[in-house]
């Protein structure tokens, strides 16, 4: 065989190559697995810029799922006395529901709606009398300084009564969370089917006990808010306005306003019973100091009471959170979504913790099916 003959074979073979390897192919294989995990990247940081993008919607719909779990937990409770269809008990809990905000309008409307006029007028005649107060014990306190604080408190509440405002005038917002919320509580598994019939066959029975898991405990951990809440406005004016009296101080200055305040403050917990905590204080001083030292021992009875009573006999083995991870999970939720995160965070950190702790267990029923494989090999 001659040189040339056999350059022209190489030659052929080479340009066969050339012709049949696409110019996109990477064949160093440290190259093609630097490129990939590059691709992966990509990928999660689209998709966390994707789920930024949307998060506020994706709140909204969370919100709805919150606000689906009370509905059903209702439900659910009605099923032990009556024992009628779903629908109809998914109806009276609205019902119900409805019935009770007219009433609570119609109650601020008429008794409260004075008290709430006059009420910041009070909290900076306190804060005005606290200050001279420190002054003449001899703590110097800067004006300008002050001033500035002044103006940023101000500031901060502006916005955050913005943001209050935005959330509840958002009839497009509060609708849209009423009516999915309505459609999952009526019929949740619908829903549940249609999301595990998205996913692999082999993770949907996973998923299934993932989902009821946390159905469970979202109706646990609302369950016991809204009785804390109930609990919480219910006493401090039973205390403030029935006690006080009885004690010889007199009624608290506006002890209806302060109880739904309270009420509706626990929702929020840490923040929402500090924030209630020193409105009641503040208000109580200016009846004097008697009154003031009365709202301080109400309040820490109320609080003790919810936080070691009523909290632990509804959710004391279904949510075991801590204090500081929900409240740097407020904290967060709050800078990131305003007053809306700010409520939803506790109920998204139990879910998070539920899908972890299933995840751990998956784990561990993988590693020891590995270790039983090995042990009879």
């Amino acid at each position: 065989m001659s040189d040339s003959d056999a350059s022209g074979r190489d030659g052929t073979q080479d340009g066969s190559d050339a012709i049949g390897t696409s110019p996109s192919r990477i064949s160093d294989p440290r190259i093609r697995e630097e490129v990939t995990r590059a691709f992966v990247w990509v990928g999660v940081i689209g998709l966390v810029v994707l789920a930024l993008y949307i998060s506020r919607s994706l709140l909204v719909v969370f919100g709805a799922l919150v606000f689906a779990a009370m509905i059903d937990g209702g439900a659910r409770l009605l099923g032990r006395i009556l024992p009628i269809a779903r629908g109809w008990r998914v109806a009276l809990v609205l019902v119900s529901l409805t019935l009770f905000f007219i009433w609570l309008a119609y109650f601020a409307g008429a008794t409260i709606s004075e008290e709430a006029a006059m009420f910041p007028e009070l909290i900076q005649r306190q804060i005005a009398d606290l200050l001279e107060w420190a002054q003449a014990q001899g703590i110097q306190i800067d004006q300008s300084q002050l001033q500035n604080y002044a103006g940023s408190i101000s500031s901060g509440i502006g916005t955050l009564t913005s943001a209050l405002s935005g959330i509840l005038g958002g009839v497009t917002t509060v609708v849209l969370i009423l009516i999915i919320g309505i459609y999952v509580a009526v019929e949740p598994k619908l829903y549940e089917r249609g999301v595990a019939w998205m996913l692999p066959r082999e993770h949907r029975e996973s998923f299934q006990i993932t989902v009821a898991r946390m159905a469970h405990t979202l109706r646990r951990l609302m369950a016991g808010r809204l009785l804390g809440m109930f609990v919480e406005g219910l006493f401090t004016y039973i205390m403030l306005a029935w006690v006080a009296p009885l004690v010889g101080i007199g009624a608290v200055p506006m002890a209806s306003l302060l109880a739904i305040l309270t009420g509706l403050l626990a929702f929020v917990p840490n923040l929402g019973a500090i924030v209630s905590g020193v409105l009641m204080a503040l208000v109580g001083f200016s009846g004097g100091m008697e009154m003031g030292i009365y709202t301080i021992a109400v309040y820490f009875f109320i609080q003790n009471f919810d936080g070691y009573v009523v909290i632990p006999m509804i959710a004391k083995k279904t949510v075991d959170l801590a204090p500081a991870l929900v409240l740097a999970s407020q904290l967060v939720m709050g800078v990131l979504f305003g007053i809306i995160g700010i409520f939803l965070a506790d109920p998204l950190l139990a879910m998070v913790k539920v899908a972890l702790e299933r995840r751990a267990e998956e784990n561990e029923a993988r590693a020891g099916s590995t270790e039983v494989s090995k042990s009879g090999a």
